[in-house]
């Protein structure tokens, strides 16, 4: 079995609805409940039929908060539920791999948040899992799916640009900075995966990529000037083992040079810029911060002598117009995505948003990126002994 003939497919091309149960959706505050809930209330041809928590009161409360009629304790016994054909996983990355297992051993269709998993080797494992299985897979690589990186893409292969000799994307992290909220210490320690590179950068060069083209020769340095951050309730310091600086290089296909700079906490200046430069004119897309794939963009452009003036993207590429770019950020390119993925299914079979593969492929490719630069780095040292 593959994608285009698994039983999500084949329901989606009968015209029924795609049963979805999220996995994470608490009663307060969660990423789910901020993107995943408005999105797929956005969307005609999704009905939200189940949550799971940690632990079946808490189930409870945020089935009657959000109107979910199917409420579960543990990730199994959503899994299992006739009423569920695809198991969005929005919890923690250390818990995204046995999550997802647990769906794909039920028969079910994922989609997993972005990063896919802790590592390489576990998103290259959940991977080879979801290919046996067969099922549609989707990672939150949501950033390529919004409509302003739609239009950016079309304006560039049409030339809006000419010949692009350089893009320059400068961004803030929000976390990684001098504080740090008392729900969020786990993204300060590197072990659990949830760094500065792996979300909002990483998030940014994939949404560069389906703009320009995947980079080559990427080098990505990291460092860390901050080794803590203060509590912002109890006013402690808490220990920082991630990077709060990522800097990266590169060229792209044809040869433009492509150059990334993302730095921890928030800046008093700009907190994300993308530079498009080319031989006829210039893109600039900024943000009230760096993370692409969840704020608001605002879109400028300039040809020939003039100079930036607003681009307004056209209704063409806004395929959930129930959301508004601004106010919805949080949900707005998360709704497209799942209209795209419900899109390629209905038309043929086959999903046009990242799924698996193209997920451990982006962590391969910054692994990469990574291993190059510190074998650079090694091979300086020793030429200059």
């Amino acid at each position: 079995m593959n994608a285009s003939t698994s039983p999500l497919a084949e329901r989606v091309r009968s015209g029924k609805p795609i049963g979805v149960g999220i996995i994470g959706l608490g009663a307060d505050g969660s990423w789910a409940g901020r993107s995943h809930l408005p999105a797929l209330r956005a969307v005609p041809g999704y009905e939200l039929r189940a949550l799971s928590t940690s632990s079946k009161q808490s189930a409870e409360r945020s089935g009657h908060k959000h109107g979910v009629p199917h409420t579960f304790g543990t990730a199994a016994e959503l899994a299992a539920c006739d009423e569920v054909d695809l198991v969005v996983v929005a919890v923690k990355v250390p818990h995204h791999r046995e999550l997802v297992q647990v769906a794909l051993r039920a028969g079910k269709s994922v989609l997993c948040e972005w990063p896919l998993g802790n590592g390489l080797a576990e998103a290259e494992d959940m991977t080879r899992q979801a290919r046996e299985s067969g099922v549609p897979t989707v990672v939150g690589l949501q950033a390529r799916s919004h409509p302003a990186l739609a239009y950016v893409r079309d304006l560039v292969a049409d030339g809006y640009v000419g010949e692009v000799l350089s893009t320059t994307v400068v961004g803030s992290g929000g976390a990684w900075g001098a504080t740090v909220g008392p729900g969020d210490h786990y993204v300060l320690d590197a072990a659990n995966g949830a760094t500065l590179l792996t979300i909002p950068f990483a998030h940014t060069l994939d949404g560069l990529a389906s703009v320009l083209g995947e980079p080559e020769e990427l080098r990505i340095h990291l460092a860390s000037r901050r080794t803590s951050a203060v509590d912002t309730e109890s006013g402690r310091p808490v220990p920082m083992t991630a990077a709060d600086q990522v800097v990266a290089s590169g060229r792209l296909p044809g040869g433009a040079v492509v150059t990334f700079h993302y730095r921890g906490g928030m800046s008093r200046g700009v907190n994300f810029r993308w530079e498009i430069n080319g031989t006829e004119g210039d893109l600039v897309l900024t943000a009230p911060v760096g993370h692409l794939q969840l704020s608001p963009i605002t879109l400028e452009g300039g040809r020939g002598t003039s100079g930036l003036a607003p681009l307004t993207v056209p209704e063409s590429y806004v395929r959930v117009p129930r959301l508004d770019p601004h106010a919805d950020a949080p949900a707005y390119a998360v709704a497209h995505a799942y209209q795209r993925f419900l899109d390629g299914l209905r038309e043929g079979g086959t999903p046009v948003v990242p799924d698996f593969e193209h997920g451990a492929a982006r962590h391969r490719s910054i692994e990469s990126a990574l291993t190059t630069a510190r074998a650079t780095a090694r091979a300086t040292a020793r030429a200059t002994v």
